[in-house]
């Protein structure tokens, strides 16, 4: 066990973890020159086009030191705020993490935020002067501001460029010396906590473990704490590249388990493995439960595809953790699942996920969040309104809350005004503000989540240009005067459409929506009303214009009258037409109401 080291690698996103990882994966020789490619650690097609990591990827290297071999098991975890859950449960399997800062970009929301997330689990932090080698870089400057966050020395600091490997040897080095071997009782029952799973189609699940106490064994009987199940360990091993079968798995160490489970619903992130004939006292503590902050409605587009959709995502929750999900059905769109995601990135990020991996074409609804209802007759009894269709009626209703949350900004200070303007526009309240160095600036606000979710974070950065860095965390709820804004259209409220938003806002919104659906709706044979409405008061309201046959067309001369005459059959028939006529609206209408501000 002294000879093992697990470590994971924390960072803002873009700050250079998965290409420090291809280093790593070189210099001690785990991946030849040939299988070695930018971004190595992460398999999804996604990740790579977009640059991003999605999800932890754990990957095991031997590396000898002093004439003694030691195994290193590294996590490379994501740095977007959406795939912080990730985070959280990488920290929950390590000893020790590599906290990298970007030489040219310095301190960002995220650095600070999952340094926070470290330090809470009591890892050893090794900070990282990453991308030394651009001309940008401004080495000096970004190492006071890492000795002033985290109070280490000058020398603790290692300078690192993930590009170039100058430094790699020099990190490898200080991870056997600097952070602690994992501690364990290898004589004791077994416990393994669970930090990951994956969907094998021919294998059934895989789930990614790391032994805190006693040893799994093949073929071994074991036992799941959260559904009390027993399996056998058809196959245990280690995650190098490839997964390298073993017979035992130690104390201390990180590994895979392979035991023929075909129910998604049987393995679940956090749970402790033990041993079925010599089974320990309890569980793993101290593994926190996610936490959703966006929901959103994903349908199928053919409603017969309602099963195969549901089988979609429990595959998919195996190896994203932070997806929730339950049934709910729409009168617009017929059967679903009302699904909760981190964030606007991670429903993108999903959505895109099942239309690849498993070929389902869906329709997602306007997102929004969870609030309190508390009626007139019982006042302190809260309400869970997850839809806008949920809502009280308002003569019964007291008040409405809803969730609130600390955001974290760090930009330059030129566009410290850009940025408070657009807090404020979003019913956002100052808190502080403090001064990193004379260039950058930390500004904390609480502001309502249901304005971040939408078109927040783009603005942010456009605003910024790209400088601006934004992290989140729930603080609770607060009562607000919130209305329920319903779409007409054609005289028909489209139920996918409402949404809850604040009194000041309504006017403004419901006008936008009517003028952006005026746009998408596709022009029929008569004319179409598109109204936005609280309750029965109609506040705004575009009307599409018809379709119109040229009837007078053949009239080349003769009366008025025998014009007139053709133009009011065909308004008679309009009339009837409007009478019986439905109005598809297209799925590009259901997005383009997030970005109202285009």
């Amino acid at each position: 066990m002294k000879n093992i080291r697990n470590f994971c690698i924390i960072a803002h996103i873009d700050h250079g973890k998965s290409t420090l990882a291809d280093r790593l994966l070189e210099y001690t020789n785990t991946v030849s020159q040939r299988e070695l490619q930018s971004q190595t650690l992460d398999d999804m097609d996604l990740e790579k086009e977009r640059g991003i990591t999605i999800k932890s990827h754990a990957i095991q290297m031997d590396y000898e030191y002093k004439g003694e071999k030691y195994i290193l098991n590294l996590i490379d975890t994501p740095g977007h705020v959406d795939f912080s859950y990730e985070v959280s449960r990488s920290i929950a399997a390590c000893e020790g993490a590599l906290l990298i800062v970007d030489a040219a970009q310095s301190i960002q929301a995220q650095t600070i935020s999952n340094l926070y997330l470290a330090l809470e689990n009591d890892l050893t932090i090794i900070p990282i002067l990453n991308k030394i080698d651009l001309p940008s870089a401004n080495p000096e400057e970004v190492t006071d501001e890492i000795m002033n966050l985290i109070g280490c020395e000058y020398e603790d600091v290692l300078r690192v460029s993930g590009k170039t490997g100058e430094g790699v040897h020099d990190l490898l080095e200080k991870i056997v010396e600097r952070i602690p071997g994992p501690v364990g009782d290898p004589d004791a029952p077994l416990q393994a906590l669970v930090f990951d799973s994956v969907y094998n189609p021919f294998r059934g699940i895989e789930a990614y473990f790391k032994v805190v106490n006693g040893s799994i064994s093949k073929n071994e009987k074991i036992k799941f704490f959260a559904t009390g199940k027993e399996y056998g360990a058809d196959e245990v091993g280690t995650l190098k590249l490839k997964q390298v079968p073993k017979k035992t798995i130690g104390c201390g160490d990180v590994g895979y388990l392979v035991s023929g489970i075909k129910d998604a619903r049987e393995v679940k992130v956090g749970d402790t493995i033990t041993s079925f004939e010599k089974p320990a006292s309890g569980p793993i503590e101290g593994f926190e439960e996610v936490k959703p902050m966006v929901f959103a409605g994903i349908y199928p587009i053919d409603s017969e595809d309602f099963e195969e959709l549901r089988f979609s995502l429990e595959k998919l929750r195996l190896n994203d953790a932070s997806l929730v999900f339950e049934p709910e059905s729409s009168a617009a769109l017929g059967f679903g699942f009302r699904c909760g995601f981190l964030g606007m990135l991670h429903m993108e990020i999903v959505q895109e996920r099942l239309d690849r991996e498993f070929n389902m074409n869906v329709i997602t609804t306007v997102p929004n969040v969870s609030y309190f209802g508390y009626s007139k007759r019982d006042p302190e009894t809260p309400i869970l309104i997850n839809n806008p269709s949920e809502m009280m009626d308002p003569t019964i209703m007291d008040r409405v809350e809803e969730p609130f949350i600390k955001a974290s900004i760090i930009t330059k200070s030129d566009f410290v005004g850009a940025v408070m303007t657009l807090c404020i526009e979003k019913r956002g309240e100052i808190v502080n503000q403090s001064y990193l160095t004379s260039e950058r600036v930390e500004l904390v606000f609480n502001m309502p989540l249901a304005e971040v979710v939408f078109d927040f974070y783009d603005r942010l950065k456009s605003i910024s240009k790209g400088y601006a860095s934004f992290d989140y965390h729930p603080i609770g709820f607060r009562a607000s005067k919130l209305v329920k804004m319903d779409i007409l259209i054609n005289g028909d409220m489209v139920d996918a459409l409402s949404s809850l938003i604040h009194d000041s806002n309504a006017y403004y919104i419901g006008k936008k929506m009517c003028e952006k659906l005026r746009e998408l709706i596709p022009r029929q044979q008569f004319d179409i009303a598109v109204q936005a409405a609280l309750g029965t008061k109609v506040i705004a309201r575009e009307t599409i214009k018809a379709l119109r046959k040229d009837v007078t067309a053949k009239c080349y001369g003769g009366d008025i009258s025998r014009k007139r005459k053709l133009l009011e059959k065909q308004k008679e028939g309009k009339k009837k037409m409007k009478q019986i006529g439905r109005v598809e609206v297209p799925q590009s209408a259901f997005m383009a109401v997030l970005k109202l501000n285009d």
